[in-house]
């Protein structure tokens, strides 16, 4: 889905909800996510927020 919408929008475009792996993340990014969203899987402890980051980072990606 977001491969299919960044073809059709020229603005940022952010990847909210769905992942249920840290390679989600990833795949989102690949996909053409210029950002991305999340908040259940943190709230409801499924992750930390660092281990996403640190995912991310080891991954080769600049997070902030």
């Amino acid at each position: 889905m977001i491969s299919l919408a960044r073809r059709h929008c020229r603005t940022p475009l952010i990847a909210s909800g769905g992942a249920g792996s840290l390679n989600d993340f990833e795949k989102a990014i690949a996909a053409g996510a210029d950002a991305l969203l999340a908040a259940s899987i943190f709230h409801f402890g499924v992750f930390r927020i660092g281990a996403v980051k640190e995912h991310l980072r080891n991954s080769g990606y600049i997070i902030r």
